[in-house]
């Protein structure tokens, strides 16, 4: 079990503490949600944590599974929110960049991870999650 704690600092900003780490994350409602997009929204947290979540657990796979580490893998995230209410996500779209051939895991073992990963099984079904892998070569 992990504790996290939050502070609103006021005009729309919260501060997220870490409770194993210390370590801290701001949010800041988005422009179009009447807040000044200083920082993550907690919508942007949670797509970014989506991404985060698929390659954290495709380097999982790599390691105990494949033998290897995956650095240099990248990740773009877009997020849509609904256009009526009540306001909520409808769609995240992940593009992963892999910087090698998939020759290299011919079973698919990355992807499989990576579309198995807990945040994945979290979010709400109705939410439309497309994942496109590049691989390099």
């Amino acid at each position: 079990m992990v504790k996290s704690t939050g502070t609103y600092q006021g005009e729309l900003n919260c501060q997220l503490t870490h409770g194993p780490s210390g370590s801290t994350i701001d949010t800041d409602a988005p422009k179009d949600n009447h807040g000044r997009g200083l920082a993550f929204s907690p919508t942007d947290l949670t797509t970014a944590s989506f991404a985060a979540c698929m390659v954290t657990t495709m380097a999982i796979a790599a390691k105990t599974k494949l033998g290897f580490d995956i650095p240099g893998v990248r990740w773009e995230v877009t997020k849509e929110m609904s256009a009526d209410a009540p306001r909520r996500i409808v769609r995240i779209a992940t593009q992963i960049w892999l910087p090698f051939p998939k020759a290299k895991d011919p079973q698919g073992v990355l992807e499989k991870a990576a579309l198995n990963c807990p945040v994945h099984h979290t979010l709400h079904p109705a939410i439309e999650r497309p994942v496109t892998f590049h691989w390099e070569g």
